[in-house]
């Protein structure tokens, strides 16, 4: 009898990637990279490359084959592989809100909302709620720029038309720290809102690493 294990993320999430590859595949290259805001290399004979900065790494995508390498010639991981490619393929060229909203307003968020709450919100409360130098330090080295909001808060652009922001709250006797991860009102014309999910849960963990958490 066959024996099954947990699957690899190559098994879970193969099919979703090689989807994306034929879709980035099927569309002009050139189109792509002005509704991205991302720079489009032409290499000759119908084939080139894009340059996309994501958080604090900059990725570049070939065209047709949609294989992706970061500065250092490394593969990334699946799930942020799957979002640079989402991200070509999903972007609106609408320009940003200027405006925020919290994960549960982007389209079908309630669904995916309590998930994001324990994989981003919660995670972060826990790991910064009273440690709000550290966050501070973690947040400016991923190029973080400060709002005036809550008791610390930081925005990231994320991708080029992608911009979120934590708040922190610290809490007090009465009531336990919190944070909020939030997004520009544009995000999801840019990416679906399971992606803006795992961006938030990528963001958490590059920030609490960087602080040791």
């Amino acid at each position: 009898m066959a024996e099954y294990g947990p699957r690899t993320p190559e098994e879970r999430y193969g099919p979703a990637l090689e989807k994306a590859r034929a879709e980035i595949a099927s569309r002009d290259p050139v189109v792509m990279a002005s509704w991205a805001g991302v720079r489009y290399e032409p290499a000759g004979e119908g084939s080139g490359y894009f340059e996309i900065p994501f958080l604090n790494e900059s990725y570049r995508v070939s065209y047709p084959e949609a294989e992706i390498r970061d500065s250092k010639g490394l593969e990334p991981p699946i799930p942020t592989r799957l979002i640079l490619l989402h991200y070509l393929f999903f972007a609106s060229g609408v320009p940003l809100a200027d405006r925020w909203i919290a994960f549960r307003e982007l389209p079908g968020g309630m669904g995916y909302d309590a998930a994001f709450q324990q994989r981003a919100n919660r995670r972060l409360a826990q790991a910064f709620g009273r440690r709000l130098e550290a966050f501070e330090k973690a947040a400016r080295a991923l190029g973080g720029i400060r709002l005036d909001v809550g008791d610390a808060a930081f925005a990231f652009n994320a991708l080029p038309r992608v911009r979120m922001a934590v708040v922190l709250y610290r809490g007090d006797e009465e009531f336990k720290p919190s944070a909020n991860v939030i997004y520009d009102g544009a995000a999801g014309r840019y990416l679906p809102t399971e992606d803006l999910a795992v961006l938030g849960d990528i963001l958490a963990s590059m920030l609490t690493r960087l602080a040791g958490s």
